[in-house]
């Protein structure tokens, strides 16, 4: 199955054209967020409403560090130039710093109380990429620049052809991304299967138990917190790097709902069910927004009918719904479901019944004394 899937990704490139390509990277960005806040509140019980705060930090730091200083400054923008590989690490650097100087208070906090206080972040983030114009551009935003690694550009020039198909950013960037979704799905799984995955759901379970067995509470939520910064930053980073332009308005609060969705539809504290509930609400108002003009109720933005952003999030909705009520544990859950009664199914159909050893006995005569 993992080498059918392996193969599947790599050849997906060759024939997919690049609106299936740019959906593909989204979701694997969003995956990417996605395991961060399934660590913070999945696996930890903490409540963030400012996911889409870590995903500006990296993005921005990115386009901050890897910014061309000469041709920034005759439009007023800063920039240090840096390799573009030591810009991507920096930026997820500074998104773990800033997930760090808000740590204390995500030690302390739990709940809603730590939901409102990081919903804080998302307007303070906000007015921050609006007026820091020397860094983030203001309103416009600034453009990306590419990544290039070992002397290749991940950018539409110069001109690459790989088996008679002409490989634009699009299709580079996709044998970049995957194996970044694939190390962090790796590296959050090794968390949480290790010592600190049992802490950290022994504190979602029972925070007194935990720290009553020695688990210092404070600082795992401290250092989950961290962690999961640094996911949303890679997860800007890449985000970054597809759109080929920052622009404010996208990191705001309907993003981190977003997020929200995707852990509670894949399914709470799995890493598979993060990346699920990323493909789920990734790919569904890009569908959507696709084939608007074959669907019913769906009209083209600012017709005046149901747009495709508005129809996702109405089945973003439904969707929770569905999920809470009928399927506890998410898509992954109902995988799971599915895969143990295919197994009890297979199971059933190859078991071979037993050869009788003894003859069947013979049927009850009455003794001739009996009388009918």
């Amino acid at each position: 199955m993992w080498a059918g899937a392996a193969a599947v990704a790599i050849a997906v490139p060759f024939y997919l054209e690049g609106f299936w390509l740019q959906a593909g990277l989204f979701a694997m960005s969003a995956a990417v967020g996605a395991i961060g806040i399934a660590l913070l509140t999945g696996s930890t019980g903490q409540l963030s409403m400012g996911h889409a705060f870590f995903l500006a930090v990296g993005a921005y730091s990115y386009v901050y560090f890897a910014g061309d200083p000469a041709a920034g400054g005759s439009h007023g923008l800063a920039g240090l130039g840096l390799p573009t590989p030591l810009a991507a690490v920096l930026a997820v650097l500074t998104a773990g710093v800033a997930g760090g100087l808000f740590s204390p208070i995500a030690g302390r906090l739990k709940g809603a109380y730590l939901g409102i206080a990081t919903l804080a972040l998302i307007f303070l983030g906000q007015h921050l990429l609006f007026n820091a114009e020397p860094l983030t551009g203001g309103y416009n935003g600034r453009a990306v620049p590419p990544m290039e690694l070992f002397g290749l550009v991940f950018a539409d020039s110069p001109s690459l052809v790989v088996l008679n198909v002409p490989f634009g950013s699009l299709e580079r960037l996709w044998f970049l991304g995957l194996p970044l979704v694939l190390g962090a799905a790796a590296f959050a799984r090794g968390v949480l299967r290790g010592r600190p995955g049992r802490a950290m759901n022994t504190i979602r379970d029972h925070e007194i138990a935990a720290g009553v067995m020695g688990v210092p509470v404070a600082r795992y939520r401290a250092a989950v917190f961290v962690l999961s910064s640094m996911y949303g930053g890679l997860a800007g980073v890449m985000l970054a790097l597809v759109f080929q332009r920052t622009v404010p308005d996208y990191f705001g609060v309907l993003l981190s709902l977003d997020y929200l969705a995707m852990i509670v539809i894949g399914g709470l504290g799995s890493i598979g069910g993060a990346v699920l509930g990323a493909l789920f609400v990734s790919f569904l108002p890009q569908l959507l927004t696709r084939y608007s003009d074959d669907l019913p109720l769906i009209a083209e933005p600012g017709s005046g009918g149901v747009s495709p952003a508005e129809a996702a999030r109405i089945l973003y909705g439904a969707a929770v719904i569905a999920v809470v009520l009928f399927l506890p544990g998410g898509l992954a859950g109902l995988l799971t479901r599915l895969r143990a009664a295919a197994g009890a199914r297979a199971a059933t159909l190859t078991r071979t019944p037993r050869a009788r050893l003894t003859p069947p006995p013979a049927p009850h005569s009455p003794s001739p004394d009996t009388r009918s």
